[in-house]
């Protein structure tokens, strides 16, 4: 009679787990059949404990004082100390939750920390600050004990918010149409803003306000060909079976220049220009000039240095999409889409800089032209599920975009909660965006109320916060109502300022302490009360 042999039991929650042997048998039969293991590769001890840590966490304790957009990223690494390494790469992104990555910052450094994700470089608010970081950060995961790589069950978690329906996410855009602009800006406006409407009937996409809209811009083709001619180049030159110049425009950044390019010059240069090209790829700044330097800068500063095209294209990050606030409503005006764009024109030395994805809509896209992009699901920015809620909404320059979205959105929708605005730019004769429709908002009653800020039309500059504070009383009083309170626009010192204005309310009309208003607060956005999209 054969003798019937059992399979080899496979531990894989060490003896040392703080289980008893009844639970320690459970879990291990538990994770062989989650795992799919059969036993044939036994897990060494160290991988049994890794896939624990998968399971049973990490000891982190969930909270990240080092999330503010406003925290220098040497004071957020030291907040992160000692945590496991998901949550220091967690610490050395940008802290906005935007989406550009496709992620938010804790799923993006969960996803490389797990090595489901292996791009570095997707964080575009964070810059080279952060790309550094990670990859300081990588290089000691790398050298890590082998069972850091071991697939744990908490890693499903750290997936990529990618979705495969078309359209909805940076790896898998679609091409919309490009309608109209027009300028927002009135004569005396120190600004250039644009009202950019999109067609989306073609390509079948939807939104909900609150959403961001990715946009692959191109690169313009003057700046392309300038560069082209520093690398004493044809525009023709095949790279990667596509003209340099087409590689230029479509695949690139230009941008800030990355440390790998400076790296490709200290290797075909020598003497002073290697020594410098080599400081300025360790994050050096041997000039003063480190942080002026986009691409066609580091060409010119090493003007003999002339890369092979094909090695200079290896050494640039990929183009990046933008991503922008809607300023529309699909239930309003299904199929159309429309943005709120600040068009950046700076001037460093004696050359101007355009902003990459400004411009292309402000006057490089022509209507009926077709371009790639994508909706971005908003990460806690949205109206209230209570469509009696009232709102309070805080967005000066564009950073009015969603709340103008929001207003569309009630209506269309017959919300009955209470609408307040506080909007504010630099001048009430020339930057009023939306003026004529906020007004009349305001008339039929839609907008209950309409708080404007002008920081250059007196003496004294005045802001929304100011405003915020002048109305105090009645600010407190809508809180008490249950109202929800959202900021959108600049996230160093705008929303901080915002923030401020409103512990200074609620303490002062609330009757708390200092301490106690900052609770408040803080509670308000636990329940999802205080909301910001801020970049």
């Amino acid at each position: 009679m054969n003798q019937i042999t059992s399979p080899p039991r496979l531990e894989v929650i060490p003896e040392s787990a703080p289980f008893s042997e009844a639970q320690r048998s459970w879990l291990n039969g538990f994770l062989v059949g989650l795992l799919q293991l059969d036993g044939s590769v036994p897990l060494s001890p160290e991988q049994g404990a890794a896939v624990l840590q998968g399971v049973a966490g990490d000891g982190d304790d969930g909270e990240a004082p080092w999330h503010d957009q406003t925290m220098p990223i040497a004071d957020r690494m030291k907040l992160a100390e000692g945590r496991p390494m998901r949550r220091r790469m967690m610490a050395a992104m940008a802290q906005q939750d935007c989406g550009q990555c496709g992620y938010n910052c804790n799923d993006y450094s969960d996803a490389i920390a797990s090595k489901s994700e292996a791009r570095l470089n997707l964080c575009v608010p964070g810059g080279k600050e952060t790309a550094r970081m990670l990859k300081a950060l990588h290089e000691e995961l790398e050298k890590a004990p082998a069972a850091a790589s071991v697939p744990a069950v908490a890693t499903a978690a750290a997936a990529p918010a990618i979705l495969g329906e078309p359209g909805r996410s940076r790896d898998n855009p679609v091409a919309a149409t490009f309608l109209s602009r027009r300028l927002l800006n009135k004569t005396g406006s120190e600004k250039e803003t644009w009202h950019i409407d999109f067609d989306l009937s073609g390509c079948g996409l939807d939104y909900v306000v609150g959403d961001s809209f990715g946009i692959f811009a191109k690169n313009e083709v003057g700046h392309v060909d300038q560069i082209i001619a520093l690398l004493g180049a044809s525009h023709t030159t095949n790279v990667n079976g596509k003209t340099l110049r087409d590689v230029l425009i479509d695949d690139v950044s230009l941008a800030p220049a990355p440390d790998k390019l400076f790296e490709l010059i200290s290797f075909i240069s020598g003497g002073a220009q290697r020594e410098k090209a080599r400081a300025l790829a360790q994050g050096e700044d041997p000039d003063g000039d480190a942080a002026t330097l986009d691409v066609m800068a580091a060409l010119q500063k090493f003007s003999g240095v002339r890369p092979h095209p094909e090695a200079f294209v290896e050494a640039l990050e990929p183009l990046q999409p933008r991503l922008y606030s809607i300023s529309s409503s699909h239930n309003a005006t299904p199929g159309k889409l429309s943005l709120t764009v600040d068009c950046v024109r700076y001037v460093i030395g004696k050359r101007k800089r355009l902003g990459l994805a400004s411009t292309f809509l402000a006057e490089r896209i022509n209507p009926g032209d077709e371009l790639k992009v994508y909706v971005q699901k908003a990460h806690g920015f949205a109206l209230p599920q209570d469509p009696k809620t009232p709102i309070i909404m805080i967005g000066p320059g564009t950073g009015v975009a969603p709340f103008r979205a929001f207003l569309l959105d009630r209506r269309a929708t017959g919300a009955t909660g209470k609408n307040w605005l506080f909007f504010g730019h630099q001048r009430s004769g020339s930057d009023f965006f939306y003026s004529d429709e906020l007004n009349a908002m305001k008339t039929a009653g839609l907008l209950t109320r309409l708080s404007l800020a002008w920081s250059r039309d007196g003496d004294k500059k005045f802001y929304v916060q100011d405003r915020m504070r002048e109305v105090g009383r009645e600010v407190w009083t809508w809180l008490a109502e249950g109202a929800n309170v959202y900021v959108c626009g600049d996230a160093k010192r705008m929303a901080k300022d915002v923030e401020r204005a409103l512990v200074d309310i609620v303490a002062q009309f609330g009757a708390r302490s200092t301490d106690e208003a900052v609770s408040f607060v803080g509670e308000l956005k636990k329940k999802g009360r205080f909301q910001q999209d801020v970049y």
